[in-house]
């Protein structure tokens, strides 16, 4: 189908990354690939281990005809390095936190790893296709993965296309991000493709490595929905039908995305115009070509106003923010100030440089505060079941536990308000986060932390107070028997000698009763004790029996 339609504008250069962010059960992963992590104890040490060992993977067309991940940390800093012009804009403290580089001292300080599939002369394309004869096909040109500490995984996929409609470039942005169809009315309608695959050319043929249709689409399994082929094919070395990870968002992908539109096909004064801002709107929303606004026109002005950023607007170029986006959009190529196009255009170069590293810290931050909402809920609803059982488990206080120190390793080591010290830089990075609402979501989470932490610290002061309760009352016990015990045993003489150890056979009952009283005493407050230890065991085991190794986690 021709998609010639609506505005008659063509797009110079589409280069797209499509992120999917996912979360990785880090105790399922350790436990069904125990083999990566036998020699080490930490996460982040293992997962190179655990991804070679997947590089020979038989089912996998994937692996087999273009390769596997691998490690592609920094290892070159002069000027002229990727290494130096990524790094160089952030703050000092920023690039040892999200920068994982080898062959410096600093080596392995970053709680990272970044792989990449290198593509080389490999012509690797995404196609789709959907029921209503609107298909596109875009070339692969960039593949990427970046795996945190904390069990948090970010794929990247980066396409490019050149010289094409607009219409198509925004029909290939929204819907080449899906993963999974909401329904199968989507699919029937043409809002879900009924295809996907990535293929590889060679020698002029077409080679299908990983191929979705979803007609044998089973629903959902549990609470995961049915994954697209295209992803999982990615993700090779982690098992989606065992739960080993699982999407952190919805059915869509972020859309990163850089156009340069082509002056040749623009009208006159179209920087300025109403039709730009309607395409901009098109490109910024996600949505497919229009001739007017999707959207009711006032609050779509009114949204973007907070959503662009305008301060090269007099030069056609526009930047953008949604919770489900971020936008470059510009008008042709040409010299930027001082900075000439033969040495690279420079809006392009930042979009594919530090604003893209800069997308993946914002993206990192909302992937793991949701991850964190999640692990909340799920600790305090096993928390709540263990307060109807009547008493809170150690284990499940260790949940409580961990959660609160991850969230507080995750504000003082990951988390920062600023990443460069540029303003423009600042700019870009305050507006995503702002529609990713990370602060907010920050608060809300450590709010809701500290209320679990004040919960277990009441529970904790209650369980003190009973165990001093406790020793109150065997201190009471044992100090009375232990007095009169020892008042009976003294080696007092005369008529008291007589009565109570000489048994007078006058009156020997007094002797055995005495006797009798002392040794039920005894025992009896022995036997009190070894209740009162054995009734609370569960508060006593954990100082009295050897600690277990490891710890419960999600």
């Amino acid at each position: 189908m021709a998609f010639r339609e609506g505005t008659p504008v063509d797009v110079l250069h589409l280069h797209t990354y499509f992120l999917f962010p996912f979360s990785i059960d880090k105790r399922a992963v350790q436990t069904n690939h125990s083999g990566a992590w036998s020699s080490t104890t930490h996460w982040i040490d293992g997962l190179d281990d655990w991804i070679a060992a997947h590089h020979n993977a038989a089912d996998s067309p994937l692996v087999a005809n273009i390769g596997g991940w691998k490690r592609a940390a920094y290892t070159r800093f002069d000027m002229d390095s990727p290494a130096y012009q990524d790094m160089v804009f952030f703050h000092p403290f920023v690039r040892r936190v999200f920068f994982d580089s080898a062959g410096t001292p600093e080596s392995g300080e970053s709680l990272l790893r970044c792989y990449h599939i290198p593509l080389d002369e490999k012509r690797l394309f995404l196609e789709a296709q959907d029921n209503k004869g609107r298909s596109a096909r875009v070339q692969i040109t960039d593949l990427r993965l970046f795996l945190f500490a904390n069990g948090i995984g970010i794929l990247t996929l980066g396409v490019e296309a050149y010289k094409l409609p607009v219409a198509q470039a925004l029909w290939i942005n929204e819907t080449m991000r899906k993963v999974y169809p909401s329904s199968s009315r989507q699919i029937r309608e043409g809002r879900f493709p009924s295809r996907f695959a990535i293929l590889q050319d060679r020698d002029g043929k077409d080679h299908v490595l990983a191929e979705e249709h979803f007609a044998d689409c089973t629903g959902m399994q549990g609470f995961l929905p049915p994954l697209s082929k295209t992803i999982t094919s990615l993700l090779y070395f982690a098992d989606y039908d065992k739960d080993e990870f699982e999407p952190v968002l919805d059915e869509r992908m972020i859309v990163f995305t850089y156009a340069a539109l082509d002056p040749s096909t623009l009208p006159e004064n179209y920087v300025a115009s109403e039709e730009y801002r309607i395409l901009l709107s098109r490109f910024l929303f996600v949505d497919r070509d229009g001739d007017d606004y999707r959207y009711d026109k006032y609050f779509v002005r009114q949204q973007m106003m907070r959503q662009l950023y305008t301060r090269w607007a007099h030069q056609g170029t526009y930047y953008g923010a949604t919770s489900y986006s971020n936008i470059t959009v510009c008008i042709g190529n040409f010299d930027c100030d001082e900075h000439e196009l033969r040495e690279g255009f420079l809006i392009h170069r930042m979009f594919d440089g530090r604003y893209y590293l800069m997308a993946m810290v914002a993206l990192f931050y909302r992937a793991t505060l949701l991850h964190f909402a999640e692990i909340s809920a799920q600790v305090s609803k096993i928390l709540y079941l263990d307060q109807q059982d009547g008493k809170l488990s150690l284990e499940n206080i260790q949940l409580a536990n961990d959660l609160r120190a991850d969230f507080l390793h995750f504000a003082n080591y990951w988390y920062f308000d600023e990443l460069a010290n540029k303003e423009e830089e600042i700019d870009h990075f305050l507006l995503q986060c702002r529609e990713y609402r990370t602060q907010v979501m920050k608060e809300e989470i450590e709010e809701e932390v500290e209320k679990l932490n004040a919960s277990m610290h009441t529970y904790f002061q209650f369980r003190n107070t009973d165990a001093v309760n406790r020793l109150a009352m065997l201190s009471l016990i044992f100090g009375a028997g232990a007095i009169l015990t020892g008042f009976f045993g003294m080696n007092f003489g005369r008529e008291f000698a007589k009565i109570f150890f000489d048994a007078d056979p006058r009156a020997p009952w007094v002797h055995y009763a005495s006797v009798t009283g002392v040794v039920l005493l005894a025992f009896g407050a022995l036997a009190f004790g070894a209740y009162v230890v054995v009734s609370n065991w569960s508060d006593y085991k954990t100082i009295l029996l050897p600690r277990k190794s490891g710890r419960p986690n999600f």
